[in-house]
């Protein structure tokens, strides 16, 4: 028996599932989870220390790889002051700083610990600010583990057999409206019904936790329309886009202007930070300025504070990170198209710059439903598969692949040879 079996036996004994996270889990797949101990540039290793090159990257964060140098520094350096003080530091200031001219939308910003925070709190303070109650959200798209968002939610909850969640109230969702992503008439529908009631509509910009689906041509563009058209403010949930598909996240890449965005954890490289921030009207209502009231201890960890000024800083300063992660994006997806037609694979690659998702069906993927036909068995032997080649990736069909700067041409070949030894052996069993 490994350490990692060991260890997950212990865990289920005091952990639910044995995991602090269900996306973690190995149910849909099968088998039980390494646990890791370590990790350096774009590998992790497990407690058995077996080496992965790794796809995850803590789900999107690590952009630069694990360990950089640069990051870890200045972490140190931020331990050595302390770990938490539940005050004001210069570093929260320098971060609010460093995003507000990073992302024009953004006037002004608040820290909290969590993309699920900073969803929560950017749902409320719509809320007070168009006094208005109902929310738009998309099918399959995540925002976190709130009660009113848990409502056709995409990524763990797809492969949980939980459509929603036990334990939420019915009046904690009435307020939820749920649209189809990329059908913009959709949205014109819920608008024409309620409009007056609408405070928001919220969305990935990249759909990322059904996988990866890209917006459909004029899709962000006709949500700005709409909420212009009835008063409602558009909220664009940047956790895993934010600062990946470029320095100033999708809004940037689509040319598409929210006025309000959450960040996840990229902000922290990787340590467990999140903000919302949008036009400086909307913010002024936050407390202790306005009647929003939202506040944290651990808010501004000068610790996460310090990594996160360090990777930012780095990609500010190397704009053209982001064009190599783009272009070997476009490469690394495009090869896996390419052997999928070259075995006759009717599957389908979707991919947006350095994020990228196979799935196990023949119909374009340009919604929840369609993401939902994909054969979740057959992923379970890839996934396998690829596992066994040292080659990490999201335990779910319905999680996408994250490329980092760490990445090279060598390991992508090298996923791309696991990819190949797997189609091959489809064909010899058919």
């Amino acid at each position: 028996m490994t350490k990692s079996q060991r260890l997950f036996e212990e865990a289920v004994k005091v952990v639910p599932g044995g995991v602090n996270s269900p996306v973690r889990a190995f149910g849909s797949v099968g088998g039980t989870p390494p646990f890791i101990k370590r990790a350096r540039g774009a590998y992790i290793y497990d407690e058995d220390e077996n080496g992965y090159l790794d796809f995850v990257g803590s789900w999107g964060p690590m952009i630069l790889g694990h360990g950089h140098a640069d990051v870890l520094n200045e972490v140190h350096k931020a331990c050595e002051g302390g770990l938490s003080f539940g005050a004001a530091t210069a570093a929260e200031v320098e971060m609010a700083q460093l995003i507000c001219a990073l992302v024009p939308s953004v006037e002004m910003v608040r820290m909290v610990n969590s993309g699920t925070e900073a969803v929560m709190s950017a749902i409320r303070t719509a809320r007070g600010f168009t006094g208005r109650d109902k929310i738009v959200k998309f099918a399959g798209c995540y925002h976190g583990h709130a009660d009113g968002l848990l409502v056709q939610a995409g990524s763990g909850v797809m492969t949980a057999g939980v459509p929603d969640s036990l334990g939420v109230p019915v009046g904690c969702a009435k307020d939820t409206l749920s649209a189809e992503y990329n059908n913009l008439q959709s949205v014109k529908e819920r608008f024409e019904r309620c409009g007056e009631e609408i405070a928001a509509v919220i969305v990935e910009p990249v759909a990322a936790n059904m996988g990866v689906v890209p917006p459909a041509p004029g899709f962000l563009e006709g949500l700005r329309k709409v909420c212009d058209r009835y008063g409602a403010l558009l909220i664009f949930d940047e956790v895993i886009t934010g600062f990946r598909l470029g320095i100033d996240g999708a809004q940037g890449y689509y040319g598409v202007t929210p006025d309000l965005t959450t960040f996840g954890k990229i902000i922290g490289g990787g340590m467990p930070v999140g903000a919302y921030g949008g036009r400086r009207q909307i913010m002024e209502l936050v407390a202790p300025l306005g009647g929003v009231y939202q506040a944290g201890t651990l808010s501004g960890n000068p610790v996460a504070m310090a990594a996160g000024i360090a990777q930012l800083t780095i990609l500010q300063e190397h704009p053209d990170y982001y064009e190599e992660l783009n272009r070997k994006g476009d490469w690394f997806f495009g090869q896996i198209q390419r052997l999928l037609e070259e075995k006759g694979k009717p599957w389908q690659v979707n991919h947006v710059g350095s994020l990228g998702c196979l799935y196990f069906t023949g119909r374009h993927v340009g919604n929840y439903q369609d993401a939902k036909a994909s054969d979740t068995k057959i992923f379970a032997e890839y996934f396998k598969h690829m596992l066994a080649q040292g080659i990490y990736i999201a335990p779910s069909q319905f999680e996408a692949m994250f490329l980092s700067i760490a990445h090279t041409q060598d390991m992508l070949g090298k996923a791309l040879e696991g990819i190949a030894s797997w189609l091959s052996q489809q064909a010899e069993t058919e």
